[in-house]
């Protein structure tokens, strides 16, 4: 028994160094491609035949009358949900239901795609309240990131109609 002890600390104490011979490397955009493609197909062998192919990216904006662009969101549709990875709106357009016409457009185009629920995060500086009014609940808080807000985590469950 002592000899089976000490050869799994020596394989442990071998592994560990092998471990530090292993070269890390910033990704180029095609390299951090190929990883997110191989998670993507490993991911598809444990989810539902029907959703394996629900995957593609949903950015939205807004231009004013110069053709600048005022506004916009840019979201994830994955399996049975929408992430919104970012709303923006200018501050000159603040205040006009910008950002309010483009939650609603994610959301028809969730329901459309038959979408459970879509979810975001937000900080306490940005719009935590702005999405509570629009049906966003709070399913997380991550409080002094960044020091001194919080970072909200926020989903909004959808009703399908029938």
């Amino acid at each position: 028994m002592k000899l089976k002890v000490q050869s799994n600390q020596e394989e442990r104490r071998k592994g560990s160094d092998s471990l530090s011979q292993i070269n890390i490397n910033q990704s180029s955009p095609e390299e951090a491609h190929s990883v997110r493609t191989n998670l993507i197909k490993f991911n598809a062998q444990h989810i539902a035949e029907d959703l394996q192919q629900n995957y593609e990216e949903i950015n939205l904006h807004i231009k004013d009358e110069n053709g600048d662009i005022v506004g916009g969101i840019n979201s994830v549709f994955c399996w049975n949900w929408i992430e919104v990875d970012i709303l923006w709106v200018d501050d000159r357009f603040r205040g006009r239901g910008y950002g309010s016409r483009l939650l609603q457009e994610i959301e028809r185009i969730a329901r459309e795609k038959k979408c459970t629920f879509i979810k975001l995060n937000t900080f306490s500086f940005q719009a935590p309240e702005f999405y509570r009014k629009h049906g966003f609940q709070e399913i997380a808080r991550i409080d002094d990131a960044p020091r001194g807000h919080q970072h909200y985590y926020l989903l909004k469950r959808l009703v399908m109609e029938s």
